[in-house]
């Protein structure tokens, strides 16, 4: 399916919104991105903690952690053998890209067997659909604004009597325009009540104060993706060059890019 006629999602338009070149580079170009840690520590700390919820939080800290550490090492090799030289690795802070390859399997580590001990303490119960599935890791496809939206929701959880959207969070960039997403398409699809949302940030082990939701309208949304997919099916195509260079993953090809 070609970029013009998929489907839109919020990855989609933020990054078209940010810079809509990186957005051609990454997804019409197709790019060979440069590799950065941070993504492997996102993917496998969600690997992980779906799997201990999925397992109805029956699932030890130590197995946990050996599902984030499995993937995170398949995910790094692979990435390895596309580009073994760790110093063109994207890397944050002052780490290099080898450093900070080792301190996010450490990381990662402690921040999964920290989830696995908070959840069970402290975690709202995890929401069921009506087919009686647990509600992870779920698949929305909605219209909005007269365009096809579609996403992953990490999780819905109980509270009270709604049901709150929660995104995990390994990095520190959070989006309102997700979690809105999110409370638009649950309404949509399943008619229940949904006032608020939050995030679980794992570099805190805590959550977010919750996100209210109860404003945002399904066409206040829908202007955005509609504008964004106005911008794609035009070729429309804007750079934005900045200190956002830094942490691009198809830099390397771009040459608008303000990387130092």
């Amino acid at each position: 399916m070609s970029i013009e006629t998929q489907p839109r999602s919020v990855s989609q338009t933020e990054q078209y919104e940010k810079c809509a070149w990186r957005f051609y580079l990454q997804r019409v170009e197709r790019v060979t991105p440069t590799p950065a840690a941070w993504s492997h520590h996102g993917t496998a700390f969600h690997s992980a903690a779906e799997a201990f919820e999925r397992s109805d939080r029956t699932m030890s800290a130590e197995e946990a952690v050996e599902i984030f550490s499995d993937q995170y090492e398949d995910m790094t090799n692979a990435a390895l053998d596309r580009e073994p030289d760790t110093d063109r690795w994207l890397s944050a802070g002052r780490y290099s890209g080898g450093e900070d390859i080792e301190r996010r399997y450490v990381l990662g580590q402690q921040q999964t067997a920290y989830y696995v001990n908070w959840a069970k303490e402290n975690g709202p119960s995890i929401w069921k659909t009506p087919e009686g599935e647990p509600a992870l890791e779920l698949y929305f496809l909605v219209e909005l604004g007269g365009i096809t939206v579609r996403g992953y929701i990490d999780q819905l959880v109980t509270v009270k009597d709604a049901v709150r959207p929660r995104d995990l969070k390994t990095g520190s960039t959070k989006s309102r325009f997700q979690l809105q997403t999110y409370g638009i398409a649950v309404r949509e699809l399943y008619g229940v009540e949904v006032n608020d949302a939050d995030w679980y940030l794992a570099k805190d082990g805590r959550l977010s104060r919750p996100v209210k939701l109860d404003q945002v309208t399904a066409d206040e949304l829908g202007e955005r993706y509609a504008a964004m997919d106005a911008g794609v099916k035009a070729g429309d195509f804007p750079a934005s060059p900045g200190y956002d260079c830094n942490f691009c993953d198809v830099a390397h090809a771009c040459f608008f890019s303000q990387k130092t």
